[in-house]
């Protein structure tokens, strides 16, 4: 799954003979395979607003079989990308659950055997899915179906029986994570599993400190990770207001984050990690302070945490003198103190043109950006 940075280079491959013959035999087993299962349905269309017709593909009950299950499987190994045929696979699906409820309602089926049977058709169409997945990890309607099965099993399952699924799914995230851990897809795909876990339907409770030392590891795993950084930010914030926290307690949050963030920066070129520590000055901003993770420094404080940020970052300029990232920091700690402070002394206003000279020099992309804003800083 890893593609982050693979550049993209279209290839001819000429084939054998016994090569397109063997493919032309795929395809037409494939066309095959299709006019079975459109055989079993009927095609209806209908005049939509007068201007536009569509052709919507219907299945009769009657022909929901497992031969037609067994058909759409053998289909969607070839092309999963027929997202009408995964909707053939979810009905017949569901009336399989119905037949297995309707059973279980007429005293036919025990509790237990109920939910055996139901367990069995989610854990084995995972199964099948899987090596799509591996092949295909990028189809969307793969992913559809499965979190369409995750979702059935908490609706029809008790909790004790439906979380094991869900938990085997977080492993699964974990592994594709490790596969490419910046795939934001996956980091996505977590987030839902997690929610559904904590949820009451699953007799869930809060995993948002497991996730915070999850974030940390696939950080020190790769430093630039913008996900990682992201959901950091927001589980940094739940933790703390889940556990009521005071505002020792929140500043000491802070201290840590500014000190793994400073331990980071060793590669100031990373955009990630600046993007983070930008994130957390945030809370040194009056105009935002309120909604980051420590809303209630004093404005000693504030100065005194940008004071020792600028001094910081004025040190990389030792080692390095062409990173931009540098440079916009220094002016994002310069434009902090002076709203706190009320104004900028002519000193810092020269130093902060000095800074913006560099920064047009090396980001000439956005030169206009950089002019703008010294215009607006009267600059």
């Amino acid at each position: 799954m890893a593609s982050h940075g693979v550049r993209r280079i279209a290839t001819r491959e000429d084939k054998s003979a016994d090569a397109r013959a063997k493919e032309a035999k795929e395809i037409k087993r494939y066309q095959e395979l299709v006019e079975a299962v459109q055989a079993q349905v009927c095609l209806v269309s209908f005049e939509w607003f007068r201007w536009k017709l569509k052709h919507l593909c219907k299945v009769r009950d009657g022909d929901l079989t497992p031969e037609l299950l067994q058909k759409t499987a053998e289909i969607l190994k070839t092309n999963p990308e027929y997202y009408t045929i995964w909707n053939h696979r979810r009905r017949i699906y569901v009336k399989e659950f119905n037949s297995i409820q309707h059973e279980y309602s007429e005293c036919r089926l025990t509790a237990e055997h109920r939910d055996s049977q139901i367990l069995d058709i989610i854990q084995l169409d995972l199964q099948f899915l899987l090596p799509l997945l591996m092949q295909f990890p990028k189809c969307y309607w793969i992913w559809n179906h499965r979190i369409w099965l995750l979702q059935q099993a908490t609706s029809l399952l008790p909790a004790a029986k439906a979380r094991p699924i869900w938990e085997e799914e977080l492993r699964l995230a974990g592994k594709m994570l490790s596969r490419d851990n910046r795939n934001f897809h996956g980091w996505g795909y977590r987030r839902m599993i997690i929610n559904s876990l904590e949820s009451e339907a699953l007799n869930g409770k809060s995993m948002a400190t497991n996730e915070l030392d999850y974030t940390k590891k696939m950080i020190s795993t790769n430093l630039s990770n913008f996900s990682a950084w992201h959901n950091r930010t927001k589980l940094i914030l739940r933790i703390l207001d889940e556990k009521c926290a005071d505002d020792d307690e929140r500043k000491q949050m802070l201290d840590e984050e500014l000190a793994l963030i400073h331990k980071a920066l060793c590669d100031p070129y990373d955009q990630s990690l600046w993007f983070y520590h930008q994130n957390l000055l945030c809370a040194f901003d009056p105009d935002q302070a309120s909604e980051t993770l420590a809303p209630h420094l004093t404005s000693a404080e504030r100065l005194e945490y940008i004071f020792e940020e600028l001094e910081f970052i004025k040190e990389m300029l030792d080692d390095v003198t062409d990173c931009k990232w540098i440079y916009q920091a220094l002016i994002e700690c310069r434009v902090l103190i002076a709203k706190t402070q009320h104004g900028m002394s002519k000193q810092d206003q020269e130093e902060v043109k000095a800074w913006l000279i560099e920064l047009r020099k090396l980001d000439k992309l956005r030169n206009g950006r950089w002019v703008e804003l010294g215009q607006k800083l009267g600059i």
